[in-house]
């Protein structure tokens, strides 16, 4: 009871820091391309842009910008709000304010002294986890020279095609569900490059989550060098050890060993003042389906950390799996609302803080949700899918009205709790290998978008 008060709590402040933050001409004055940009007042203001911005529908733009010039005048049919205004008007907008709303508004009131007992953490420490994913961006010549271009074949090799690619990288706290911070790259940068800008983020105490493909000896002394801790699953090509540990093929092992730094690297290693070798832990997990994992961390002891808790702090990391899969799915990011650089920018840090919006405002419909679904054989949870379209319809009352905020938060509560899905904890669904038909079937006919 005394969690849901404070959840309550905390999403009320975040309505009322994000109404005021998004009404200060500091913000506007920050984030503004040009020096006289939103300087006169328009109808369509720099607040009312940033909620259209978070709103991104998929109706035509006319539509929705008719939908919401009736909805600001409560019905009363107003002067038209042109798609040519709001093209023009996003044009004098930089990324960066939905970035400042993320890192100073979103993410102080998770992390925040005033609310330490709502940060769900493993054994004291927030668990984060960094994974990348190719992204697919609209068709244009400057979103191309921007971030590349992936050449590729259809009807037989008979015909050419191509289209812009970028790649996107995400520092995710799974436990807490925020995502701490985004980039977007060229497709050629490797992922490993983007994750050690993501560190700047890490805290000393931290524990990193990776997959595959971020276990290099640079990798791991970034991480121990600036007080986190790693967990991350090796390859069955990657250390001698981990190719030990794979023949023998037993699960609950664990060993340790040292790691010497490669030759073109030792210089970094004196530049930086690093060792050049480094202590680690190889720890093999028995999975359901019968396959081993060969995971790498820097938790030395096991009487600290056994080895059987392995399996369930590695198996968290699948959080930014289904961040990733809400980010391209639910939200359709990839169809961005825009062909240029900029739109691309602001889609994708709009749609990082409403998500990290959302992951707060369903806080207290999630505990009372669990408590009263607590006995039964299968407890329900959160409908995202429902969650983020209420969102969604209420962003304007949300941020941009004179509507009180325990009000829209009530609305939404009970939105949230009257539709939920069944937590099926021991549901297998079988794996079927890639296939482009049953693909392309599932993008066209099957996947649900929000909005």
């Amino acid at each position: 009871m005394q969690n849901h008060i404070l959840l309550e709590k905390r999403a009320l402040a975040l309505i009322h820091v994000l109404r005021q933050r998004i009404l200060d001409p500091g913000l506007r004055r920050r984030h503004r391309r040009g020096p006289k940009d939103f300087s006169r007042e328009c109808r369509l203001t720099f607040p009312l842009l940033l909620v259209l911005l978070l709103q991104k529908s998929l109706k035509s733009l006319q539509a929705r910008l008719h939908e919401v010039v009736r909805q600001l005048a409560q019905g009363v049919v107003g002067g038209p709000l042109s798609a040519g205004a709001f093209t023009h008007a996003r044009a004098k907008l930089s990324a960066g304010a939905f970035v400042e709303l993320n890192q100073q508004a979103v993410l102080p009131l998770i992390y925040g002294a005033e609310y330490p007992g709502l940060v769900e953490r493993w054994r004291g420490h927030r668990v984060l986890a960094i994974d990348s994913s190719v992204v697919r961006l609209p068709k244009s010549p400057a979103v191309g020279k921007q971030f590349g271009w992936m050449e590729c074949s259809k009807d037989a090799g008979r015909q050419q095609e191509r289209y812009p690619q970028g790649r996107l990288s995400v520092l995710y706290d799974v436990l807490n569900q925020a995502a701490l911070e985004a980039r977007l790259e060229p497709w050629k940068v490797a992922e490993e490059d983007l994750a050690h800008q993501h560190l700047v983020q890490v805290a000393a105490g931290d524990w990193v989550l990776t997959d595959r493909g971020y276990t290099s000896y640079y990798w791991v002394w970034d991480v121990v060098a600036r007080g986190g801790q790693f967990v991350g699953r090796c390859s069955r090509s990657s250390f001698a050890v981990a190719q030990m540990l794979f023949k023998q093929n037993r699960g609950g092992v664990s060993v340790k060993a040292v790691l010497r730094a490669p030759k073109e690297f030792k210089g970094e290693c004196r530049k930086r003042n690093w060792p050049l070798e480094v202590e680690v832990r190889f720890v093999t997990v028995r999975l359901s389906t019968g396959e081993l994992e060969v995971l790498v961390t820097s938790l030395l002891e096991p009487g600290l950390y056994p080895t059987e808790e392995f399996a369930d702090l590695y198996w968290c990391r699948w959080g930014e799996e289904t961040f990733y899969g809400r980010l391209k799915g639910r939200l359709d990011w990839e169809n961005c609302s825009g062909l240029s650089v900029a739109a691309v920018e602001q889609d994708l840090a709009a749609t990082i803080l409403l998500s990290n919006v959302e992951s707060i405002l369903i806080g207290p419909a999630a505990t009372q949700l669990a408590e009263r679904t607590r006995q039964r054989q299968q407890p329900a949870k959160i409908n995202r899918a429902v969650s983020l379209h209420a969102l969604k319809v209420h962003l304007i009352d949300l941020l941009a009205s004179a509507v009180p905020a325990q009000e829209v938060l009530a609305e939404l509560t009970e939105w949230f709790e009257n539709n939920p899905v069944s937590v099926r904890k021991r549901r297998k669904v079988p794996w079927r290998p890639f296939s482009a038909a049953r693909s392309y079937h599932f993008q066209r006919y099957v996947r649900k978008l929000v909005f």
